[in-house]
């Protein structure tokens, strides 16, 4: 399979409590509008786009995860796979800035350490404002996550913070594949034949003996898929 036939998948989970302005943010990125109404997301929904970063093709998979302790079971089912995160409180709404820990733990349990940024959402209603700006970039210093303050409404620095977290990935993604190539390198005098379904390599290579090593493919790249949900399941 060539190479331009394969692009970078990123599954990216935005959490936080309920009315933050989880739904909206993934609206306004994947299909560039804003409604003013709220609706409770049952569950999890899901929408993708599709980006070009540094010269590479990259989908984002957005998965919008339920704020409401009711959903719990639902919402960390789907943060397993989860490659980046957002995690989102409202400049209006306390609590939603004190549950950020707890968010930010239950989705290292399910994941462990993923790229993640800090956003502070409906940065606009400034007379309305609950969260102190030394507090919020307190709380990004000691978290040591990158902190967006952004309004979904206005369209403000939305775009900034799905890539960052590509470019974050991308990052880790080729620091894994140059260390695994060092791994192979170093240890390359041992290679003989590849492990492979015959039986008479298998036998050959144990009568030179030589060391059989079985190499695993990148999983981390996909093939491209001409329709963005063929992939997905329907929720």
């Amino acid at each position: 399979m060539l190479e331009e036939d394969m692009e970078v998948a990123i599954k990216a989970v935005v959490v936080g409590n309920g009315a933050v302005g989880k739904s909206s943010m993934i609206q306004r990125y994947c299909k560039g509008i804003f409604t003013k109404d709220y609706k409770k997301t049952i569950g999890v929904d899901f929408l993708e786009r599709q980006i070009l970063v540094n010269d590479e093709e990259v989908r984002l998979m957005l998965w919008d995860t339920a704020g409401q302790e009711e959903f719990d079971a639902i919402t960390k089912a789907y943060y397993r796979g989860a490659q980046a995160c957002v995690l989102v409180f409202s400049t209006t709404d306390r609590e939603s800035f004190q549950a950020i820990d707890s968010w930010r733990e239950k989705v290292e349990a399910e994941v462990g350490d993923i790229p993640t940024v800090l956003v502070q959402n409906k940065i606009d209603l400034l007379e309305e404002t609950l969260i102190k700006n030394e507090e919020a970039e307190a709380l990004a210093k000691r978290l040591k996550l990158r902190f967006y303050r952004a309004s979904v409404k206005e369209d403000l620095n939305v775009n900034e913070v799905f890539k960052y977290l590509a470019e974050k990935y991308l990052q880790r993604l080729k620091q894994q594949t140059a260390e695994e190539t060092e791994v192979l390198h170093t240890t390359s005098n041992k290679i003989g034949v590849f492990n492979t379904t015959s039986s008479n390599v298998c036998n050959q290579s144990s009568s030179n003996g030589r060391e059989v090593i079985t190499l695993r493919p990148n999983k981390q790249r996909t093939k491209k898929s001409k329709n963005p949900f063929g992939s997905c399941s329907l929720l």
